[in-house]
């Protein structure tokens, strides 16, 4: 939930999460189907809070969530509800982007939203007082990092890392943004996998690769060395065969 990247190449998109929590957090469970609101989703679920911080829903809508909105906020508890149960309200929804209007998020902590439903890339900031919903070109790629652990020059280095893996990948892959999000770029404070003196460390990398022909969630335990590989068919799939 600390770093999130969206790639679209000849018909595939690739939306990518890290995850950095600190060692106290229990790790997520390993990610699967479940009904909320009598909505398929599939995401792997923070078993502290219950929510999550990067789901799918069968009409292929994703949902990813970033902590923090445009600078690093003084908490101000108690909150009534947890981000990770916010993306479920919204994304256990036929229409997300409604939802993503309308919402009351008083007393909820600024956090970052970013969702994609195979047309539109939309990003909502909510600072805590008022809403930012801005919608993106799905042509283009994009990288966010979480306001709550890198300054801007670790942003800004961050981006410009990240542009230089796509000018430099002749073909972009599921396995080498994968291989991009694993990689500390020789930088265990601000890289994109971190493991700081004060026990925050990236727990796991989450992929999503969608085409018109299949989905799949990637899911890497990077404390655990484990890999989950999930294929998922929403609606708009199953209607189409």
């Amino acid at each position: 939930m600390c770093t999130v990247s969206y790639i679209s190449r000849q018909g595939r998109c690739f939306i990518t999460s890290n995850r950095d929590e600190h060692i106290s957090r229990p790790i997520a469970l390993e990610p699967g189907e479940q009904i909320v609101n009598s909505v398929k989703l599939l995401f792997p679920k923070d078993p502290q809070a219950g929510g999550t911080w990067f789901a799918i829903n069968e009409f292929g809508v994703v949902a990813v969530l970033l902590n923090g909105a445009f600078v690093n906020h003084e908490r101000k508890l108690p909150y009534v509800r947890s981000r990770g149960l916010i993306l479920l309200d919204v994304i256990a929804n036929s229409e997300p982007q409604v939802v993503l209007q309308t919402m009351e998020l008083k007393q909820v902590e600024p956090f970052t939203l970013v969702l994609y439903d195979g047309a539109d890339l939309l990003e909502l900031r909510w600072d805590g007082e008022k809403k930012h919903l801005k919608q993106l070109d799905a042509g283009k790629d994009h990288i966010w990092s979480s306001v709550t652990l890198y300054d801007d020059e670790a942003i800004a280095r961050r981006e410009s890392l990240f542009d230089e893996f796509i000018s430099t990948t002749k073909e972009i892959t599921e396995s080498k943004i994968v291989d991009f999000h694993s990689n500390n770029h020789q930088d265990f404070e601000n890289g994109f996998v971190i493991d700081r003196n004060t026990g925050l460390k990236t727990f796991s990398v989450t992929q999503m690769v969608l085409d018109q022909d299949q989905m799949a969630m990637q899911h890497f335990d990077l404390l655990n060395d484990r890999k989950y590989y999930i294929p998922f068919s929403p609606k708009t799939l199953e209607t189409s065969k």
